[in-house]
C-alpha cells in the first residue's frame, strides 16, 4: 500500500540541507556572490556601442581650419583625444604601444587647400587588430569628414560664389596590422591566453585538492621532503603542460585560422612564462581555499567571469565606465592579452611591451609568494 506524501517526513530533510549549505560558507559565498557579480559585470561591462576610442592628433595646420576638424571628431562620442603628437612616426609608434587605436595625420597644407577649394588630404591610421572598433572608427571618421567637407563647400560657395566639384577633403586611411579587418586576428591571441589561464588554474587547484580529498597529503607531508620541495614537484609537470598548450594553440591558429605570428616566437614564450607563473600562483591559492574539487572549480569559475569581460578579451574597456574598466587593471589578463596581440599581429618587442611585462612580473612574484606561503602554511 503506498503512503502519502507527509511534509512532515520531507521537513526535517529540507531543513538538513539548507543547514548544510549554510555551513559550507565557501559554497554559500559562492552561491550568494556569483549571479551578483555575473549581474554587475554584465550589465556594465557587456557594451556593444564602441565610445571613447583612444586617438593621437598630429596637427601640422596648426589654424582654425584643422581645429574645427580635430572639434568635430572630439564632440562626437566615438573619440578620446589622448594627446597631440609631431608626425607620423610618433602617432604611428603610439598606435604600436597600444596607447592609441587611431592617429589623424593633417598636413601643413591643409588649410591652405580648403580654402582655396583645392582637395586636401587627412590620413587616418587605424590599429585594425580590433576589428569592430577599427570599423567603427573608420566609419565614424568618413562620416565626420564628409560633413566638414559640405560644411566648407557651403561656405566658399557663399563666400567666393563657386562650388567646388571634387570633395574638398580626401581621406586616406590606413588599416593597420589587420588590413582585412578578421575577427580571427582578433579572438585567437587572446583565446591562448584564456586557455592558458583556465587550465593552468584548474589543473594546479585540482591537483593539490585531489591529494587533500585521497589523504594523500598528509602522507607527503610526514616525509622527508620540504614545502616548496613538494611545491616546486607539483607545480614544474603543469610549466610543461602550459607550455604544451601554448604550442598547440599557436599551431592551430597559424595552419588551420591562417594567423601570422610576425613578432618573436622565443620572446613570446619568455613572456608566457611571466604570466604562467600568475597562473600557477593563482591555482595554488585556489587550492589553498578551496577544500574539495567541486569549490576548486567553482573558485576557478569565479576568476574566469571577470577575466573574460574584463581584460579586454571580447570587449574593449575603453567603452565600459570608469570603474568598471579600472577592475581590469587586477586582471593579469589584461597585460598578457596585450602582449600576444602586440607580438602576434603588431610584431612588438620589449621596448613596446616592457610596461605590461613589469606589470605582469610584479603579479607574477606577488600571487605566488602569497600562494607559496599560504601552500606551506595549509602543510604546517
Amino acid at each position: 500500500m503506498r503512503r502519502s506524501v507527509s511534509f512532515r517526513r520531507i521537513w526535517p530533510i529540507v531543513e538538513k540541507e539548507f543547514l548544510q549549505v549554510v555551513r559550507e560558507r565557501r559554497t554559500l559565498a559562492m552561491i550568494l556572490v556569483m549571479p551578483i557579480m555575473q549581474l554587475l559585470l554584465l550589465g556594465y561591462a557587456v557594451n556593444q556601442n564602441i565610445e571613447n576610442i583612444p586617438t593621437v592628433i598630429s596637427d601640422e595646420a596648426h589654424d582654425e581650419q584643422s581645429r574645427s576638424f580635430v572639434q568635430a571628431l572630439e564632440r562626437t562620442r566615438y573619440f578620446r583625444i589622448i594627446r597631440y603628437v609631431e608626425g607620423a612616426p610618433e602617432a604611428q609608434h603610439s598606435i604600436d604601444r597600444g596607447d592609441a587605436k587611431v592617429a589623424v595625420l593633417i598636413p601643413p597644407d591643409f588649410s591652405r587647400n580648403v580654402l582655396a577649394g583645392r582637395q586636401a588630404s587627412v590620413q587616418v591610421l587605424i590599429d585594425g587588430s580590433d576589428p569592430t572598433t577599427a570599423q567603427t572608427a573608420l566609419f565614424t571618421v568618413d562620416a565626420i569628414t564628409q560633413r566638414t567637407a559640405l560644411t566648407i563647400a557651403g561656405a566658399l560657395q557663399e563666400r567666393l560664389g563657386q562650388r567646388s566639384r571634387a570633395p574638398l577633403i580626401d581621406l586616406r586611411p590606413g588599416v593597420l596590422y589587420n588590413p582585412n579587418m578578421e575577427s580571427t586576428h582578433f579572438m585567437i591571441p587572446g583565446l591562448i591566453g584564456l586557455i592558458l589561464q583556465t587550465q593552468g588554474v584548474i589543473l594546479t587547484a585540482f591537483a593539490v585538492v585531489r591529494e587533500r580529498e585521497r589523504g594523500t597529503l598528509e602522507q607527503l607531508v610526514v616525509t622527508p621532503i620540504q614545502p616548496w620541495e613538494l611545491l616546486l614537484g607539483k607545480v614544474l609537470p603543469y610549466v610543461l603542460v602550459a607550455f604544451g598548450q601554448v604550442g598547440v594553440a599557436l599551431l592551430i591558429g597559424v595552419f588551420w585560422f591562417g594567423v601570422p605570428v610576425r613578432g618573436n616566437l622565443l620572446l613570446l614564450l619568455a613572456l608566457s612564462f611571466v604570466f604562467l607563473m600568475c597562473v600557477l600562483g593563482m591555482g595554488l591559492l585556489v587550492s589553498t581555499v578551496a577544500q574539495t574539487q567541486t569549490q576548486a572549480m567553482q573558485t576557478a569559475m569565479f576568476l574566469l567571469v571577470p577575466s573574460l569581460l574584463l581584460s579586454g578579451f571580447v570587449f574593449p574597456r575603453e567603452s565600459m565606465p570608469p570603474v568598471i574598466a579600472a577592475l581590469g587593471y587586477f586582471i593579469p589578463l589584461t597585460y598578457f592579452i596585450k602582449i600576444l596581440r602586440g607580438v602576434i599581429l603588431k610584431a612588438n618587442g620589449l621596448p613596446e611591451l616592457w610596461p605590461n611585462v613589469v606589470v605582469l612580473a610584479i603579479f607574477a612574484i606577488g600571487v605566488f609568494t602569497i600562494s607559496a606561503l599560504r601552500f606551506r602554511k595549509s602543510l604546517d
